[in-house]
């Protein structure tokens, strides 16, 4: 079924919305969820909670790509599981690792006023990545987006898992100096 169609049925509030949402991109929440948590359990109840959480926010909210609205949501929502999961017992699991290597190319926004500027800087790395080849990019996107281990990116681009580590610690030296060109950086 079209995305347009399974949007108008959130719209509609038919319960086949969400039959038709897990046919299409069930598989692709869950791949999303397992990456970040590592564990089947929390992944399967992530993508439900991805459901709802959609069932929720459409209407009002009418999203434009289906599948980016819900990988969004996924991630969220498995990242907070993460968090809450993390606060109870420490891990080392492939998503604070990567997130980890990510934070030392972005400034902490601790405050609410930061919120804004949290937006300008999402749209300043869409913009980076954009100036990337496509492999760097999709590399770098599976990584810090998709949260795969190194050895996953290895593995779908045939690569070393050491030319995937220089190729990601390349991309985050050219994204720190990207921002900082664009101020956020002193």
């Amino acid at each position: 079924m079209e995305d347009k169609k399974i949007v108008s049925l959130y719209w509609d509030r038919q319960e086949q919305a969400i039959d038709e949402t897990r046919s299409k991109y069930g598989p692709y929440c869950r791949h999303i969820a397992l990456n970040i948590l590592s564990d089947e359990q929390d992944a399967l109840e992530c993508e439900n909670d991805t459901y709802l959480a959609a069932w929720n926010a459409i209407p009002p909210h009418r999203p434009k790509t289906l599948s980016t609205f819900l990988g969004k949501l996924t991630r969220r929502i498995s990242l907070d599981r993460l968090k809450r999961r993390l606060a109870q017992k420490r891990s080392a699991d492939t998503a604070p690792l990567s997130l980890d290597e990510l934070a030392q190319c972005i400034p902490d926004g601790k405050s609410l006023t930061e919120q804004l500027e949290a937006k300008e800087l999402a749209k300043s790395i869409s913009a980076f990545l954009r100036t990337l080849s496509l492999r760097d990019r999709q590399v770098f996107l599976r990584r810090y987006w998709h949260c795969n281990s190194i050895s996953q990116i290895a593995a779908q681009t045939h690569w070393s898992e050491s030319k995937v580590k220089m190729n990601l610690l390349r991309t985050r030296e050219k994204l720190r100096e990207y921002l900082r060109k664009e101020g956020y950086f002193q």
